[in-house]
C-alpha cells in the first residue's frame, strides 16, 4: 500500500501501483470525469500514470494553468495525427502549450497548406476525438528511439534524441500517432469537445534563422463549445483593441523600414503620451528618495564581460562596435544596470550614505530576430523606467516592501486591478545556469518571499525562472479582456556588487558589499503603453490622453471664441486644440469621437454670449451647458481622482 496526502492534508491509503485517476475516482466519478493530469510530489503527471510510493497529489482540472497547459499539449498531438492523416510524410518538430492554445512546428516535405486546409484539420480533429483514444506513455531507450525515427525518416526528432540520455527518453501514442515527449498528456482524446485552428505562420527550426524555416501551425480547444464561442468573441474584441490598430488611429507611434524593424518612432501625441508617464513616476520616484542619472547609449564590451551579460546574453546582442582603435569594442547598451554600477562606484559610499536608489529612463537594445517582433511589445530598442537600490543587507526587505508600494500606486492609478505576483525562484534541480553563492541566493528568496507576505500580495511561485544573477517578483497583470502580461519587476542581487567590488564602509570601519535591487514598474515604455492601449482600448485616462479636450466650432464665425477657450485650457494645464475645419459640426463630432478625445466642447453663438461651452463626453455624448471655468475645475478634480492625489 502506499499513502497519498491530499492538498487538504487527508491522507488515504491505495494499492501501490494507483495512478492520480484513481484516487479521484474513489473520490467521485465526477471529480474524475473532470481530471486532466495531476501533480505528484510537485511535478506533474499523467492522470493515468501508475504511483509506486507515498506522494503528495493534486489533481488538476481545467479550472488549473497546469490543466489547461496538458490538455492543450495533447491538443496538439491530437492536431499533429490529423496533419499526417492528411498530409502524410509530414516531419514533426515540437509541439507545445503556449499561454492560450498550442503550436506545431512542421515540414510539410513540399506540400502546401493554406487557410482553406484548416478547416479540414479541424474536422478530422473532431472525428479523431470522438474515438475517445487514450494518450498513452512508454520509456523507450535510446537505441530504439533512434531506430524509430530513422525509419520515419524525420531529422528533426533525431535532433532532439542527441540531448538526451537512456532513462530520458518517452514516448507518446493516441491512435495512429506517435511523438517523442515527456508529456504529460491528458487521460484521452474525447474529453476535446471544441477546435479551432486560428492561424499559419512560419518559423526557423529551434529559432535559428540559419536553420530550415518550418511551418507553424496555431490552435485552441475547449472542453465545451461554449468556451470556444465566448473565446472567439474575446479574440475578434482583441483585434478592435490591438495596439498596433490604435497606433496607427490615435497617431501616436508608427514603424519605418528605412529605420530598421522593431524601432519604434514616437510621434507627436504618441511623444506626449510617453512624457506624462515618464513625469508621473519621475514625481513618485522623487517623493520616495531616487536621484536621477543618465548613462550613455553605448558601453564598452569589457563593461558586459565584467557584469556577466556578455556570456549569458552576448548571442542576443547587437554585434560589438569596433573602431579604429585596435582591440577597443563598444556595445549598444543592452542593459543599464552595469552603468548605474560604475556610478555608485565614482564616490566612495558609507553604511550612512545607504540606500542609494539610481534611477534612469534607460534606452536599451537587443537583437530580437524579425520573426518574433510585434508592435511595441517585442523591440529592438525600447526605454526602461530602470531603477537600482543600493543598500545594506539590513535594508533589503524594507526597501522591497517600498518599491512594491510603487508597484502598486502605478497599478492602480491605471486601473491595472487584476493582477498576481509571481516569485521567480532557481530551477530547483539545475543551479549551473546562476551564478553566486547558494547563501546569498537563499538570503534573497527568502526576503522576496517574506516582502510578498507581509505586503498581502496574492503571488504564485514559479522555479526555474529566475534571472541568472537573482532572483525575482514578476507583476502578472490581467488586462480588460482577462489576458495576462508581465509588467513590472523587481530582483534582488548579491551578485553584481561582488563581479563590480562594490564597497561600503560600515560602521564598525570594516569594508562590505551593498546588496542591489533591480526594478522597473512599468518594464519598459513600449510594453507598458501596448498593453495599456489594449486594455483600455484606446479609451486613455483624462490624466494621461496626449489631447483631453477639442473645442468645436459650430462655423468660423465662432472659431475666435473656440481658440480663446482653448487657449484658457492651455493656460491650465488642460490639453486642448480647435477643430476649425470646414466641416458640418455633426462631422467635427464623429471625428473627434473615432480619435478617442475624452472631452468635445461645442461652441455657438448662445455659448459665445453667455461664455458657456456645450459639454460632451466621449462614449457618452451630451453633458449640457457650463462656463469655462466650471469645466476646468470638473477637468482638475477628475484628474485629481483618477492618479488619486
Amino acid at each position: 500500500m502506499i499513502k497519498i496526502t491530499l492538498p487538504d492534508g487527508a491522507v488515504r491509503e491505495y494499492n501501490e501501483g494507483s495512478s492520480a485517476l484513481d484516487v479521484a475516482k474513489s473520490i467521485s466519478e465526477g471529480l474524475a470525469r473532470k481530471v486532466l493530469a495531476a501533480v505528484v510530489n510537485e511535478e506533474v503527471w499523467d492522470a493515468t500514470r501508475p504511483i509506486h510510493q507515498d506522494a503528495h497529489l493534486k489533481l488538476l482540472t481545467w479550472d488549473d494553468r497546469n490543466g489547461k497547459t496538458t490538455f492543450w499539449h495533447s491538443s496538439a498531438h491530437l492536431m499533429a495525427e490529423a496533419i499526417e492523416a492528411i498530409f502524410p510524410g509530414t516531419k514533426f518538430g515540437i509541439g507545445p502549450a503556449i499561454e492560450n492554445g498550442f503550436y506545431y512546428d512542421i515540414d510539410l516535405g513540399g506540400q502546401a497548406i493554406s487557410d482553406e486546409d484548416l478547416a479540414k484539420l479541424e474536422a478530422k480533429m473532431k472525428e479523431l476525438s470522438k474515438q475517445n483514444s487514450s494518450y498513452q506513455r512508454k520509456e523507450v531507450g535510446k537505441a530504439d528511439a533512434i531506430q524509430y525515427f530513422t525509419e520515419k525518416q524525420d531529422p528533426y526528432k533525431l535532433e532532439l534524441l542527441e540531448g538526451l540520455n537512456d532513462g530520458e527518453i518517452t514516448f507518446y501514442t493516441q491512435g495512429n500517432f506517435t511523438d517523442l515527449c515527456r508529456g504529460p498528456h491528458i487521460p484521452s482524446t474525447g474529453v476535446i469537445k471544441a477546435v479551432k485552428l486560428t492561424n499559419i505562420a512560419g518559423a526557423y527550426w529551434r529559432g535559428n534563422e540559419k536553420n530550415k524555416m518550418l511551418t507553424r501551425i496555431y490552435g485552441i480547444t475547449f472542453p465545451q463549445q461554449k468556451e470556444l464561442d465566448e473565446y472567439l468573441a474575446l479574440l475578434e474584441e482583441a483585434k478592435k483593441r490591438d495596439h498596433r490598430k490604435l497606433g496607427k488611429e490615435l497617431e501616436l507611434f508608427a514603424f519605418s523600414e528605412k529605420v530598421g524593424s522593431g524601432l519604434p518612432l514616437w510621434l507627436p501625441k504618441g511623444a506626449m503620451l510617453r512624457e506624462r508617464l515618464q513625469q508621473f513616476l519621475q514625481k513618485a520616484q522623487m517623493a520616495s528618495g531616487y536621484l536621477p542619472v543618465m548613462t550613455p547609449h553605448i558601453g564598452a564590451k569589457q563593461l558586459y564581460e565584467t557584469s556577466g551579460h556578455w556570456e549569458k546574453y552576448g548571442k542576443d546582442s547587437f554585434r560589438p562596435i569596433t573602431t579604429p582603435q585596435e582591440g577597443e569594442e563598444f556595445m549598444l547598451k543592452p542593459m543599464n544596470c552595469p552603468h548605474h554600477c560604475e556610478i555608485y562606484k565614482s564616490s566612495p559610499r558609507s553604511y550612512k550614505d545607504l540606500p542609494l536608489r539610481l534611477a534612469e529612463f534607460g534606452t536599451v537594445y537587443r537583437y530580437e530576430q524579425s520573426g518574433e517582433l510585434h508592435g511595441l511589445t517585442r523591440v529592438r530598442g525600447f526605454t526602461q523606467d530602470d531603477a537600482h537600490l543600493f543598500c545594506r543587507p539590513d535594508q533589503v526587505l524594507e526597501e522591497f516592501k517600498k518599491v512594491i508600494d510603487l508597484v502598486m500606486y502605478v497599478f492602480k492609478s491605471l486601473s491595472f486591478e487584476n493582477f498576481t505576483a509571481q516569485v521567480s525562484l532557481r530551477d530547483q534541480e539545475d543551479r549551473s545556469k546562476y551564478i553566486g553563492s547558494e547563501e546569498n541566493w537563499v538570503i534573497a528568496e527568502q526576503s522576496i518571499i517574506q516582502a510578498a507576505e507581509e505586503k498581502g500580495l496574492p503571488f504564485v511561485i514559479e522555479y526555474g525562472e529566475a534571472a541568472f544573477y537573482g532572483p525575482k517578483l514578476d507583476f502578472m497583470v490581467k488586462d480588460a479582456l482577462g489576458r495576462s502580461w508581465q509588467l513590472g519587476t523587481i530582483q534582488v542581487d548579491y551578485n553584481l556588487p561582488e563581479r563590480f567590488k562594490l564597497e561600503y564602509v560600515d560602521s564598525d570601519n570594516s569594508r562590505k558589499r551593498p546588496v542591489m535591487i533591480h526594478r522597473a514598474p512599468f518594464g519598459s515604455m513600449e510594453r507598458f503603453v501596448a498593453v495599456l492601449l489594449e486594455h483600455c482600448g484606446g479609451n486613455l485616462p483624462l490624466w494621461l490622453a496626449p489631447l483631453q479636450v477639442k473645442v468645436l466650432p459650430i462655423s468660423d464665425k465662432f472659431s475666435p471664441y473656440a481658440h480663446e477657450v482653448a487657449r484658457m485650457l492651455n493656460s491650465e494645464d488642460i490639453r486642448a486644440e480647435v477643430d476649425d475645419r470646414n466641416e458640418k459640426i455633426g462631422k467635427k463630432i464623429r471625428d473627434t469621437e473615432l480619435m478617442k478625445v475624452s472631452y468635445m466642447l461645442v461652441v455657438g453663438e448662445k455659448e459665445m454670449n453667455e461664455n458657456k461651452v456645450a459639454v460632451r463626453k466621449h462614449g457618452e455624448g451630451d453633458k449640457g451647458a457650463i462656463s469655462v471655468t466650471e469645466f476646468i475645475a470638473l477637468m482638475k478634480q477628475t484628474i485629481q481622482e483618477e492618479i488619486g492625489q
